[in-house]
């Protein structure tokens, strides 16, 4: 799954994020960066997160206009000409063309395992954008703090963006919630996140896979996430959150 968060019309800001050249290149097109995260959406982090921690060489490029996505979603990966939209298939793509074995040695309990968890994830991430976009506490904070890193940004954009979101959180269901209800649902996620890593290690023994790439990609756009939301305080109060989260950020920002 992807996300379509800002519908933007203007001229579209690219930065490329070039992580090393090989035979092979690969252009990942996501969202931009906030909060020293390579992309404030959860769905492109999770993808960078992968590429990262499986080796692969690419080159990150950060959009707004998602209007040449596949089903206009942001991220997609351009592979050897090849165009592929949705992160759980962008993963898939990669580890079937590119016979990467970050999850080779997963069983079929580990893996389906996995698979709840990614649909966990796409929960939490309506509560997450809900928390940014939505609710009036945090939203002014988002938008300044959005538009200080991105100085393309306007206020009329920005708003006009908001009332997309609006639209698209009423016809989900997140955007008939009171806050509260809301903030009760994606800590409940949280929750659950939070039984099943591990103090030390991840998610399925001592190295990561693409399970906790996805993990990384939700958690840390709370944690390095500068506004005190209720999501921001659950995790900093979890001590394997926070753990497994910083442990993955050292990893896939390394140079």
């Amino acid at each position: 799954m992807g996300a379509y968060e800002v519908p933007w019309t203007g001229t579209p800001y690219r930065m490329p994020y070039a992580i090393y050249v090989s035979a092979v290149m690969i252009t990942l097109y996501s969202y931009p960066t906030l909060f020293g995260v390579a992309d404030n959406n959860g769905y492109g982090l999770k993808v960078f997160a992968f590429m990262r921690l499986a080796g692969i060489p690419f080159v990150h490029e950060h959009i707004f206009d998602a209007s040449a996505a596949p089903r206009g979603q942001l991220p997609y990966i351009v592979d050897d000409g090849e165009t592929v939209g949705d992160s759980e298939t962008i993963i898939a793509h990669l580890i079937g063309k590119h016979r990467l074995a970050i999850d080779a040695a997963l069983g079929a309990r580990e893996r389906d395992l996995s698979l709840l968890v990614t649909r966990l994830l796409d929960d939490l991430y309506w509560v997450m954008s809900y928390s940014r976009w939505k609710d009036d506490r945090y939203w002014p904070a988002f938008r300044a703090a959005f538009m200080h890193e991105h100085p393309s940004l306007t206020e009329a954009g920005l708003a006009k963006a908001r009332e997309f979101n609006f639209q698209r959180y009423h016809f989900q269901g997140i955007g008939r919630y009171a806050p509260d209800a809301a903030y009760e649902r994606g800590l409940a996620d949280l929750g659950v996140l939070t039984d099943l890593i591990p103090i030390d290690g991840y998610v399925h023994g001592a190295d990561p896979t693409s399970v906790d790439a996805a993990i990384y990609g939700f958690i840390a756009n709370i944690y390095f996430y500068d506004i005190d939301t209720p999501l921001k305080q659950f995790v900093a109060s979890r001590q394997n959150l926070v753990r497994h989260c910083t442990a993955v950020h050292e990893m896939v920002m390394r140079a």
